[in-house]
């Protein structure tokens, strides 16, 4: 376990953003993360969770408290069961599971950060979200002081969001457990028609599962969403925004906006999202309210690969990054009566 005082939080986030923490440990057991939430626990001291960063926007004034930096590592696989330590690189952890030539999250490849986040976040991507996988996650429970085993059913998933996201600063993910499956080196049936057509396929179809991941690859590295310390493109969170899920009188009121703003032909994306919802696309909205890729002259910017990214261009600060926030909040709502809402978390400040 190491510590360190007033340390540097932005070099631990894909933004590459935020002030100093008063204190920031690394622990690389369960026994350690447990040991330094107590610890904080007791003295009344403020925690924050770190794992990969990269859905973190923290202030430029930094975190006053302990900055728990969960650096623990464990990726066991027998037979199609998979645990990971939360830890472990997520990507990382994809491939090696592609490798052995296991389908379920595949499409789930390149998404930056730790595999202790996926069912916080309940994390998807080109077809494929965590839960469909997950079968346990194993937690330290803050409020009852113990660690517990959550069954993937009781995980309250939906659409980025898991009972972990809605009890903030009760869970501490240690480990999460998936069951993967074995198709003879094919992947799961392809949900995703945008992936589907790089494939050559159809939806619902398989293909090799080798092939998928490398497919989803490309598709995110050509919009910006794959981590390169050279391209300031992928200096981001990824998405930035949500999808938003629209009731059915919300989703009318919507229609009437984009036919008064675009005329009575444009048709935005509606996918079902459940019980008479629908959901659209947070990246088309953006563009048709005015904020094309590469919009803002400042620090930070639309990425020049993707509407949905909000970027670092190299020398911005968590406040050049929130105010783009803003205005592209602000200017989607004006011009659709919808308002997006931020997927990273945010410390110390909001939108």
């Amino acid at each position: 376990m190491q510590v360190h005082h007033d340390a540097p939080l932005a070099p631990l986030t894909t933004f590459r953003l935020g002030g100093p923490a008063t204190r920031l440990v690394t622990a690389t057991t369960d026994d350690e993360v447990i040991a330094v939430v107590r610890e904080a626990e007791a003295a009344g001291t403020p925690l924050l969770l770190i794992g990969g960063g990269s859905n973190l926007v923290i202030s430029d004034k930094g975190f006053e408290g302990t900055a728990l930096r969960i650096a623990t590592r464990g990726y066991e696989l027998s037979g199609t069961a998979l645990e990971l330590a939360a830890g472990e690189n997520w990507s990382a952890a994809v491939a090696r599971t592609v490798e052995a030539g296991l389908a379920g999250i595949e499409c789930l490849a390149g998404i930056p950060g730790s595999a202790g986040a996926t069912p916080i976040q309940n994390v998807g991507a080109y077809g494929q979200e965590v839960s469909s996988t997950i079968t346990e996650v194993v937690a330290y429970d803050r409020r009852a002081g113990e660690v517990v085993t959550v069954p993937g059913a009781a995980c309250g998933f939906s659409y980025r969001h898991s009972r972990f996201k809605a009890e903030p600063g009760r869970w501490v993910v240690l480990r999460v457990r998936f069951a993967l499956e074995d198709a003879g080196g094919l992947s799961a049936p392809l949900k995703y028609a945008e992936t589907a057509r790089a494939l050559g396929a159809e939806p619902g179809g398989r293909v090799p599962v080798a092939a998928a991941r490398e497919t989803v690859l490309a598709l995110r590295a050509g919009k910006g969403m794959v981590l390169d310390p050279e391209d300031h493109d992928t200096w981001s969170a990824g998405s930035f925004f949500t999808n938003p899920v629209l009731g059915a009188d919300e989703h009318a009121a919507f229609l009437a906006r984009v036919a008064e703003r675009l005329g009575p032909g444009a048709e935005p994306p509606a996918f079902p999202a459940g019980e008479g919802r629908v959901k659209t696309s947070a990246a088309w909205l953006i563009d048709k309210a005015g904020f094309a890729k590469g919009y803002g002259d400042g620090p930070a910017r639309i990425s020049s690969k993707h509407t949905l990214a909000l970027t670092n261009r190299g020398h911005a600060t968590t406040e050049d990054l929130l105010a783009l926030a803003r205005e592209v909040r602000d200017g989607v709502r004006d011009a659709f009566g919808v308002t997006l809402v931020n997927e990273p978390v945010t410390v110390g400040v909001s939108l």
